[in-house]
């Protein structure tokens, strides 16, 4: 009896409100008592009267103010006043605490069932604060959805996860908790599965004063994907340096660490751990090293047929240089990598001088660099020419004295392969003579420079047909010739893919050191000339090359500028 009052007493003052008339608020007051439907939702959902229209209205009827609930700071909310199975049951939440008065928020003001049971609960006197609708029910699923995660946090199964293991992990004095974190174990091993499962590259644990988010990089861009309760933090980051063979009781320098996780009995994953001491806590990043991405084959890499060509032809030559270039991310390990499994037969000598070292690669001699030991890439590389080797990998040229010496090799009958950090293949080479290598020496030894980046690929469940002006599509670099029969796609997003893209393309620019550029390198040119000159030759740049697989519907449009910008 007392819902079907309250249920009349809203209809009531929505009528003399007008915004109902007489005969809705009949045909609703029946509909309700059949289909058990609260007054609000069935004005919100079937009269399609958005809440707020019906907040101000219960305001002005009732007298209570409209308040915002984004005034709030939930997160300063006192621990144990809140009832989920209350909140859940009467769809009221309670926002703060104030002078012994447990202020109430809720979208019904006619609802006092829940001030008496939560007054009840608490022993506090209890107040209505009057929101609108939907803000309170998206505020309601954050709170619950955070006491759910915090529930599975605290009670999980330890046996769930129980076919994976961390090989040789396990410190003797583990602080982290021993049985009682055994929970957290396995949270963290669901964590660490989630993220190979989706194809991210990178794992990001991020404290901060009022929150513990965790992120993870998929397809190049980063995005939430949990929010355990901050008072985890410690355990959750005690755990990983565990596992990574890190000092537990040292929070105050960054560290780096390595885990190995056995996924199956043929099957393991590697992860390169970095911590960093911040205001908050430590921060964790993994990066993910799955050795089958540098054994994916240059046939789906993304090189157009003629990059391709060129990439092979100069894998095949007996010396010279090859540099891969790009920001961090753009893929340039897995280039050279699919480089040296093309090179690694029984007949060839192959060392690399990396740091650090990402991923295995059986008959390659990999050396991991040490600057504090003054194992650097120069002496690593010094070293290796005592080797007797075949082809030589330096993971970066940083100084002048590693690309000295990587110039000696490649001069004296070695294949050398090595990466820097610059925008654009032409830039690559004015990088060069900028850190002191004579022009001579680099028009001599570079045979070849590979610039990258890596797009996300349209999802081709859901892609659809971009309609684009010819102005646009003319000042984003396509040609008048090749208007005609273009058709763009752009991304939409379904249940197969993340905001309409899944995966990601190489997207390369490849240029070969022709006699024409080692004059202009020579006469000591800029890397505007060196770059007009590859244009000349037909070599297509980012830019153009993004182009293409855009044109082929592989990218959109949005990807091509955000790559190549």
């Amino acid at each position: 009896m007392k819902g079907l009052h309250r249920q009349s007493n809203l209809l009531s003052k929505f009528v003399r409100s007008e915004l109902i008339n007489q005969q809705q608020a009949t045909e609703i007051f029946k509909a309700c008592q059949q289909s058990k439907l609260s007054v609000l939702d069935y004005i919100a959902n079937e009269l399609k009267i958005d809440s707020l229209t019906i907040a101000k209205t219960l305001s002005k009827s009732y007298g209570y103010p409209l308040v915002d609930l984004k005034a709030f700071e939930f997160d300063n909310f006192p621990e144990g006043l809140r009832n989920q199975k209350l909140v859940e049951k009467h769809q009221a939440l309670p926002v703060y605490l104030r002078a012994g008065v447990l202020h109430i928020a809720v979208s019904d003001p006619t609802n006092h069932d829940a001030l008496e049971e939560f007054q009840f609960n608490t022993g506090y006197t209890t107040e209505f604060i009057l929101v609108d609708r939907d803000s309170l029910q998206k505020q309601i699923e954050s709170y619950l959805d955070n006491e759910a995660e915090a529930l599975e946090i605290t009670e999980l199964d330890s046996e769930e996860l129980s076919g994976i293991d961390v090989a040789e992990t396990e410190h003797k004095d583990d602080e982290s908790g021993g049985e009682n974190d055994a929970p957290i174990v396995v949270y963290i091993n669901k964590i660490l599965l989630d993220s190979i499962k989706k194809g991210a590259s990178d794992l990001h644990f991020e404290p901060f004063e009022k929150k513990f988010r965790i992120r993870f990089r998929i397809d190049g861009v980063l995005q939430e994907v949990a929010s355990p309760p901050v008072g985890l933090a410690s355990r959750l980051t005690a755990r990983l340096k565990v596992m990574s063979k890190l000092d537990i009781a040292e929070r105050r320098v960054p560290q780096d660490g390595r885990i190995k996780l056995n996924i199956t009995k043929n099957k393991a994953i590697d992860f390169r751990v970095s911590t960093l001491p911040t205001m908050w806590g430590e921060k964790v990043v993994m990066r993910i090293l799955d050795s089958s991405s540098a054994k994916l084959g240059i046939d789906i890499l993304g090189y157009e047929e003629e990059q391709k060509a060129m990439y092979m032809e100069a894998l095949a030559k007996p010396q010279g240089m090859i540099l891969v270039t790009g920001p961090t991310g753009s893929g340039k390990t897995v280039s050279l990598y699919t480089g040296l499994n093309i090179l690694n037969t029984e007949e060839r000598n192959i060392s690399t001088a990396e740091d650090p070292v990402e991923i295995n690669l059986e008959g390659v001699n990999q050396v991991q660099i040490n600057n504090k030991a003054g194992l650097t890439f120069a002496e690593a590389l010094k070293s290796f020419l005592r080797q007797d080797p075949d082809i030589v990998m330096v993971g970066e040229i940083r100084d002048l004295e590693t690309a000295e010496i990587a110039i000696k090799a490649a001069q004296t009958g070695h294949l050398v392969l090595s990466t820097l950090h610059t925008n654009s293949a032409a830039e690559t080479l004015t990088r060069l003579l900028n850190m002191g290598v004579p022009s001579y020496n680099v028009a001599s030894s570079v045979s070849l420079i590979i610039a990258q980046r890596l797009a996300r690929r349209l999802c081709s469940h859901c892609k659809e047909v971009d309609q684009v002006t010819d102005e646009a599509l003319l000042e984003i670099g396509f040609k008048p010739d090749e208007l005609k029969d273009l058709t763009i796609y752009k991304p939409v997003g379904c249940d197969e893919c993340t905001a309409g893209y899944k995966g990601r393309v190489g997207i390369y620019e490849v240029m070969k050191i022709s006699e024409e550029t080692a004059e202009i390198i020579m006469q000591g040119g800029n890397s505007l000339q060196i770059a007009t000159q590859a244009q000349k030759e037909g070599y297509n740049n980012l830019r153009q090359s993004a182009l293409l697989k855009a044109k082929a519907g592989v990218t959109s449009l949005a990807e091509v500028t955000r790559v190549t910008a």
